[in-house]
């Protein structure tokens, strides 16, 4: 097989935060990262936030991760 060429795959992950968008994002990277190898990259396929008492109480993003298969 020629060297260079690579196969990807992408899993959908959900991930949340009492925090923010941003570490909502940075939790599901991280925990995707523990468990796929060749993480590449991932975008975000949608966000909502839950809200309790008139208050913001979590923030989820649905994530697309991209991550290369091994040869």
């Amino acid at each position: 097989m020629e060297t260079g060429l690579h196969v990807g795959k992408v899993v959908e992950i959900t991930a949340a935060s009492t925090k923010s968008f941003e570490d909502a994002i940075a939790v599901g990277i991280d925990r995707a990262s523990k468990t796929l190898k060749n993480v590449q990259g991932a975008w975000v396929k949608e966000q909502k936030v839950i809200v309790r008492d008139g208050k913001i109480a979590q923030y989820r993003v649905d994530l697309m991760v991209t991550f290369l298969l091994e040869e």
